[in-house]
């Protein structure tokens, strides 16, 4: 099954409902991001693969309160305007362990020469 994007709104009045919200959209199974949308923010959108959108909007009525389930529909999948197919530049990290400052410990047994 293909990601799905499921929008609800919840009526959320105390910071601890907020939380619990989000700690319960979070918490199905199949779920990869919920965030919250709108100008109010009393909206949450969740993201993911199999997504039951009934036992969401159930689960948030039990915990939290009235929920309303706005829309349940496909991810609008972005994609790059002029994709780049070249090679990316490799930069190499070259790091020096004797610049590293050990104060009383001494240097450590990699550092010394065998």
């Amino acid at each position: 099954m293909a990601k799905q994007k499921i929008v609800v709104k919840v009526t959320m009045n105390t910071e601890k409902k907020i939380r619990k919200a989000l700690k319960i959209a979070v918490s199905l199974s199949g779920v990869e991001s919920a965030s919250f949308v709108g100008s109010d923010k009393t909206q949450i959108a969740v993201t993911g693969e199999d997504v039951d959108s009934v036992e969401l909007t159930t689960l948030l009525r039990k915990g939290v309160g009235y929920t309303e389930l706005l829309s349940v529909g496909p991810v609008e999948e972005k994609k790059p305007a002029a994709a780049k197919e070249s090679n990316p530049a490799v930069a190499s990290l070259n790091v020096n362990p004797y610049e590293y400052y050990y104060g009383s410990y001494g240097m450590p047994y990699y550092a010394y020469q065998i």
